[in-house]
């Protein structure tokens, strides 16, 4: 553990005070961090003890408190508060993270035409940035890391309720499988760090009913599941 002191402003904040340390203090520190607006997620940190986007916490809400930085829980370290996000990425792709069109359309048969109703059941879902943070604030990512996790059911469900997708059948095997959504407790800490509101403990919840009908169509008819 090392300990510095960062003069502040009213405004500066926790990621600013991490780049004056790299700048003037350490700059052997490494940290990840891009668009300091809260858009690319880069900069999740545990800020003492809490997963937070370094770029929209500030240094005046801890004041005269010492603020303990330290990489997201739950994931290997590469350096200082760098994580390894190998492990995430393959559980990104693993849930095709595309739509898979229900019937192809060439150009001349025109767009994929949606209505808001429609739009409005995904949207929510769409909007995740990939920070982490709710992995590092989930209890069974942490004792479980094959658990496919909240970021990544999120998306899952924003292509399985999709008007235009056709894929649900192939990611509900993922959902039912031992890494799916049923390794999570309903803590829902996940939901309460998420800097976006995308609410991931509510697309596992959704799943968890999706996965129980999806079985029970298995049950009944062997050679078809959920469509």
């Amino acid at each position: 553990r090392q300990v510095f002191e960062v003069p502040f402003t009213d405004d500066m904040s926790v990621l600013q005070g991490v780049q004056y340390i790299k700048d003037y203090l350490d700059g052997s520190l490494s940290f990840r961090w891009s668009c300091r607006m809260a858009i690319c997620g880069s900069c999740g940190m545990m800020i003492n003890g809490i997963p937070n986007l370094s770029c929209q916490t500030f240094l005046r809400d801890y004041y005269p408190a010492r603020v303990r930085v330290e990489a997201l829980a739950h994931f290997p370290i590469e350096r200082d508060l760098v994580i390894n996000m190998e492990g995430f990425i393959e559980k990104l792709e693993s849930i095709q993270p595309y739509i898979i069109p229900k019937e192809e359309r060439t150009l001349a048969q025109g767009e994929y035409l949606q209505t808001p109703e429609q739009l409005n059941a995904y949207e929510q879902f769409s909007s995740c940035i990939n920070c982490l943070l709710c992995y590092a604030a989930c209890p069974q990512f942490g004792l479980n890391s094959s658990f496919i996790g909240p970021a990544a059911t999120a998306l899952l469900h924003r292509y399985n309720v999709d008007s235009r997708d056709g894929g649900k059948a192939e990611r509900m095997e993922l959902i039912n499988s031992e890494e799916g959504v049923f390794n999570c407790t309903a803590v829902g800490y996940c939901s309460e760090v998420c800097p976006k509101h995308v609410d991931p403990a509510n697309a596992v919840n959704q799943n968890k009913t999706n996965s129980a009908a999806d079985y029970f169509l298995r049950f009944l008819a062997p050679k078809g599941g959920a469509k």
